[in-house]
């Protein structure tokens, strides 16, 4: 049996303390670590960070759809923001927080919207095959 180590009780007392509180990814550390290189200065048309004009378009398409359309990649913008092993979940986290720079008021996706948001990746995949 190994030692209960500080770090472990330090994480397991915080996560006690503030429920709220994850130990997953959350969208703005994704945005910092994936998307920020192109949306910060607006590459290649990336709609950037807070700019509220070019958002709005992509605010009324709904979350599933600008989710799951970027996931899959849309314009010059690679899938999954060009890192392959981004989790739909994480990529979903990201958008809602560019989204709410942008005047959205969105929330991560819960279970069930993830699997909407699969479905419309499934489509759309299915739609380019094509």
């Amino acid at each position: 049996m190994r030692p209960i180590t500080a770090s472990y009780l330090f994480s397991v007392s915080t996560l006690l303390m503030f429920p709220g509180v994850s130990l997953a990814n959350t969208g703005e550390s994704t945005y910092q670590q994936v998307c920020a290189s192109c949306h910060t200065p607006g590459v290649a048309g990336a709609p950037k960070l807070g700019d509220k004009a070019k958002w709005a378009k992509l605010i009324k398409e709904g979350q599933v759809q600008i989710t799951a359309h970027g996931y899959v990649g849309v314009r010059g913008m690679p899938a999954k923001g060009g890192k392959p092993d981004l989790s739909a979940s994480d990529f979903a986290a990201s958008v809602v927080y560019m989204a709410n720079q942008a005047g959205a008021n969105w929330k991560n996706p819960d279970d069930a919207m993830l699997k909407k948001i699969d479905a419309e990746i499934q489509r759309r995949q299915a739609q380019l095959r094509k």
